[in-house]
């Protein structure tokens, strides 16, 4: 049969108490013993007794148990104070993010019905400040891009006129074929083929006179009828002569025209 459940409470006979404590101090020591050598464990135990007696066991030195113990107290502590720290400064971000949230809201004209009158009015003279701001800045870009536009206006303007006077260098050097001749010149012409016509007529009738003559000559012709030829001759050069003349005024009304 096994043990009986024993009820876990104070001992309130001295001597039972005693030899209680002295089996159950060796099971413990004899414990701690099979548990660092089965799994290779550090482990300490310290007791005392009722009257202040030290009993202990330590697997690899009680001073250097200690000290580690030490050391993992003060590693833990600081850790918690650490992670403690952390968890205050995360709640105060938190309320200020959400601070924030409602401002931009208030901002943009929503959840106003939390807001009192003089934080009303703070709102509203933030927002016209913002405003002032705005415009001031919107103002300067405006003057910015009219100085640029005048800049390029200016550039396109010496551009324009330094490319008319590369055209007028230009014209000045190369002039145009199909010029405009000036009447005076253009009367000089005429007066000169005139006379040059003139002059031809001339020495063709002369050349007819000489011929008539020399045939007249060869063939024993009578003089009246030389003087009659001679006579028809003259006739004929006045229609000669106002036949160039007709031609000198055409060729000249043509050269008008041009």
């Amino acid at each position: 049969m096994g043990r009986g459940k024993i009820e876990i409470k104070r001992i309130e006979n001295a001597n039972s108490r005693q030899v209680t404590f002295s089996k159950r101090r060796a099971g413990l020591l004899k414990k701690a013993h099979e548990l660092s050598v089965l799994c290779d464990a550090e482990v300490a135990v310290i007791v005392f007794s009722k009257s202040g007696k030290l009993f202990e066991f330590s697997s690899t030195g009680m001073k250097k148990t200690l000290s580690r113990y030490g050391n993992y107290r003060s590693c833990s502590d600081g850790k918690a104070e650490e992670f403690q720290e952390d968890c205050t400064e995360v709640d105060i971000l938190k309320d200020q993010i959400s601070k924030l949230q409602d401002k931009h809201l208030q901002l943009q004209g929503k959840g106003l019905n939390i807001l009192s009158l003089k934080e009303l009015q703070h709102l509203e003279q933030q927002l016209n400040h913002a405003l002032m701001s705005v415009r001031e800045r919107k103002e300067l870009l405006l003057t910015k891009q009219l100085e640029e536009s005048r800049l390029k206006e200016q550039r396109a303007e010496l551009e324009n006129e330094t490319l008319r006077r590369q055209v007028q260098e230009l014209r000045s050097f190369l002039p145009s074929i199909n010029h405009y001749v000036p009447p005076p010149y253009i009367k000089c012409l005429a007066i000169e083929s005139k006379n040059s016509l003139l002059n031809q007529a001339c020495l063709d009738k002369c050349s007819f006179q000489k011929t008539n003559s020399d045939t007249t000559l060869q063939l024993g012709l009578p003089g009246e009828t030389h003087d009659r030829r001679k006579n028809e001759g003259d006739r004929e050069s006045p229609s000669s002569d106002s036949v160039t003349t007709s031609t000198t005024r055409e060729t000249a009304q043509r050269i008008s025209l041009v």
